[in-house]
């Protein structure tokens, strides 16, 4: 795991020196009031760096150095670093009211709105500060405080350096990007644990997208409140996740609440947390859940940023969502790695690693920084995304066909077959029919159990009704419940001639 990390003498991992050195090599080379952006993914200790960056910048420069955070947790967790690498520093809450002229700290950390109300009532000068380090940087109220440090470097520090306004791109703010090791060599040098992805095919049809470019809340709720969706989460828990500690991200309270309901149904040990919850709730709720080996804890974005649990081994996304920052801290959640952890889970019910990639696939962040336009608009759609997913029978279903050995059906292949042939595109359809109503026959006594069956294939008609239609460029939701009908009204006279036949 690397070198120690007590606060006497902090030691640097190898990657974390050569960051430092890229960073400073930088600022000697540029003008005194420059942007410079920092990119490591969560995890990989960027307060460590920025801890050192501070104390080392103070030694050279002999100038005041301000962190700006955005979470009154990561405030404290910030000073208490800083404190660990010798930097005496002082908090400036909301219980600073003003600061004395006498003030010899070298060092502030301030949360923004706090330092913005201060510094607009001219209660605090901040007088001889040579670096501003932002933390979070991505998020877009630390702007408003530009103004104020326009002879200061700024570094603005991030897992993501893609705004998390779309009119408002990093690059406007800062000169250069310096990227930080990635997720897959973390992972190697044992800094990170693996991952072991999995996901289920979702239809997020329903889903609306809102005015930041993210799927809205109620339709999410009304997506994934439903008895389908917490029956395919629950079903994914017990499949994969069973017994591990497990976090569970969701796009609105009112599903958090269902996913609460459902699991303690069914005697899981779980709690519900959102941003109503109260400080002291919080406390009780996180401290449960770090104490309780197999808890469950179900909550909204709140988890997302500043919240450190280690021993969590399974992130369950049971949202959708565009934001490649969110993806990345909602999973990073589950990625430290300890003595008794390795690897972890993660299981997806949102097709967001089909949207994004792996969690550790290699991501060009300059490109993202120069060109967010250009990435966002390239996020890959939903339909896009649908268009590729595979039915695959569940087991349970798979065993009432027993007595059939092939039951696989390729409507793209034969699709392609029928076209290259000339003949009509129906043709597909009249051969998938033919196909369904013959394992049913060879699994059924008479026609009355031959058409159970077939009722139980709804599931695979509509996903080869989809193919289908993909095929012919007729995607219109009328058209595909024509087709569905007429496809199960077809399959049930098929069954019958073929039992006819028999006789």
């Amino acid at each position: 795991m690397g070198t120690n990390t007590t606060y006497s003498e902090k030691t640097l991992y190898d990657y974390q020196l050569e960051d430092l050195n890229k960073i400073f090599s930088c600022l000697e080379e540029s003008p005194d009031n420059i942007n410079l952006l920092y990119q490591l993914p969560t995890g990989g200790g960027k307060t460590v760096v920025f801890s050192e960056i501070t104390r080392r910048y103070i030694a050279k420069q002999q100038k005041k150095v301000v962190v700006l955070t955005h979470r009154i947790e990561l405030s404290s967790q910030t000073s208490r670093m800083l404190s660990g690498f010798g930097v005496r520093n002082k908090i400036i809450n909301s219980e600073v009211k003003h600061l004395d002229e006498e003030d010899d700290h070298q060092c502030f950390v301030a949360m923004v709105e706090t330092l913005n109300n201060r510094l607009q009532e001219k209660a605090i000068e901040l007088k001889g500060v040579g670096l501003v380090i932002i933390d979070e940087a991505h998020y877009n109220s630390f702007r408003k405080l530009f103004k104020y440090f326009e002879d200061s470097v700024i570094l603005g520090v991030t897992a993501t350096p893609l705004s998390s306004n779309i009119k408002l791109p990093m690059k406007d703010h800062y000169k250069k990007l310096i990227i930080g090791e990635s997720i897959e060599s973390l992972i190697k040098k044992k800094f990170l644990a693996r991952a072991n992805m999995y996901n289920y095919d979702v239809s997020l049809k329903s889903l609306k997208l809102g005015i930041s470019g993210d799927y809205t809340v109620k339709s999410s709720d009304s997506l994934y409140s439903n008895q389908n969706m917490l029956g395919k989460l629950i079903g994914a828990y017990e499949e994969l996740a069973k017994g591990t500690k497990t976090l569970i991200f969701n796009n609105g309270i009112s599903t958090s609440k269902y996913v609460y309901e459902t699991f303690k149904r069914a005697g899981y040990p779980i709690r519900h947390l959102d941003n109503k919850n109260t400080a002291s709730e919080r406390r009780e709720i996180l401290e449960w859940f770090s104490n309780t080996p197999d808890a469950i804890l179900t909550s909204v974005s709140i988890l997302t940023t500043g919240f450190d649990e280690p021993s969590v081994e399974t992130i369950i996304l049971n949202r959708a969502t565009r934001s490649l920052t969110l993806y990345f801290q909602m999973i990073g959640r589950g990625s430290r790695i300890t003595e008794n952890k390795e690897e972890f889970n993660v299981i997806d019910l949102g097709n967001n690693i089909a949207r994004f990639g792996p969690w550790d696939a290699p991501v060009d962040w300059q490109e993202i920084f120069h060109f967010p336009d250009f990435f966002l608009e390239n996020i890959r759609n939903d339909e896009e995304i649908e268009r590729e997913f595979v039915y695959e029978m569940p087991d349970s279903l798979r065993e009432e066909f027993k007595n059939s050995e092939q039951i696989d059906f390729d409507i793209k292949a034969e699709y392609k077959k029928v076209f290259a042939a000339g003949k009509k595109s129906k043709l597909v359809l009249e051969r998938s029919i033919e196909q369904h109503a013959r394992i049913c026959m060879e699994n059924s006594e008479d026609v009355f159990e031959a058409r159970i069956l077939a009722k139980k294939l709804k599931e695979e008609i509509e996903y080869r009704i989809k193919q289908y239609s993909y095929c012919i460029m007729n995607n219109t939701k009328n058209y595909k419940e024509w087709l569905q009908e007429d496809y199960e009204r077809r399959l049930r006279l098929r069954i019958s001639q073929l039992f006819a036949a028999r006789m």
